[in-house]
């Protein structure tokens, strides 16, 4: 049988932080690298989009997703998949916001059941890798498979397919 995989992923376009400098991106680095397992693999995608987006401009969307982690928050989804029953494996992408995932993926997580899923974590960065978000996701997903993940640098995602691949592998 063959396993059914669904990359979930949250990512930022607009004003983004990229080798120490603001630059504007028309697709957000964890959306490329989304895109790059969804080739490798053939599985769903799916994006994770808060109803309240964060400002487009680096600045604000940074000082709005402190605030949001800061108090704990969950912001409302536009969307979920109807259900995650069929999926063995779930990539689980995302930036990182100051050393875990944006607050929207942990209101995705807390949304399902993950009991005998594979998660496979993979984030963007900009020099802090995964930071404490594998921990976060073991916690919030008890019950589930968590495997290594996978850290890419944001500057450099162009040239991550032989990484993502290794790991996808």
């Amino acid at each position: 049988m063959m396993t059914k995989k669904l990359i979930a992923f949250y990512s930022k376009a607009d004003e983004n932080y990229v080798s120490g400098t603001l630059k504007i991106l028309t697709v957000g680095n964890t959306e490329v690298a989304a895109h790059m397992i969804e080739e490798l693999t053939g599985g769903d995608v799916f994006r994770i989009e808060q109803v309240t987006p964060y400002s487009k401009g680096y600045n604000d969307c940074t000082a709005e997703a402190k605030a949001d982690q800061q108090q704990n928050a969950r912001p409302e989804l536009k969307y979920y998949p109807d259900s995650i029953d069929d999926y063995d494996v779930i990539y689980l992408g995302y930036p990182n916001y100051w050393s875990t995932m944006p607050m929207a993926v942990f209101t995705f997580l807390e949304h399902f059941d993950f009991s005998g899923k594979i998660i496979k974590p993979f984030c963007t960065h900009e020099g802090s890798g995964m930071g404490c978000s594998v921990s976060d996701i073991k916690k919030l997903c008890p019950n589930a498979i968590v495997e290594k993940g996978l850290a890419i640098h944001g500057s450099r995602i162009s040239k991550s397919k032989k990484e993502i691949e290794s790991w996808v592998k």
